[in-house]
């Protein structure tokens, strides 16, 4: 299961890091690592911080009686 995830990150950084470098370039494999960390950072930020919008959210709808 965490392969997929891995596989996934790396295949969507391979994406984004052949925008700005040539595959066959020496460091593509650096830089798309620093592409995937970032990419992961991300999902973690949305993971961690996205409960506590839905809560601010909900807690907001007016409550009928």
């Amino acid at each position: 299961m965490i392969s997929w995830v891995v596989r996934l990150l790396l295949i969507a950084a391979s994406v984004v890091t052949s925008w700005f470098v040539a595959k066959d370039a020496v460091n593509f494999g650096i830089i798309q690592m620093m592409v995937a960390l970032l990419l992961l950072t991300l999902v973690v930020a949305i993971f961690a911080f996205w409960p506590s919008r839905w809560t601010i959210k909900l807690n907001r709808l007016p409550k009928s009686r």
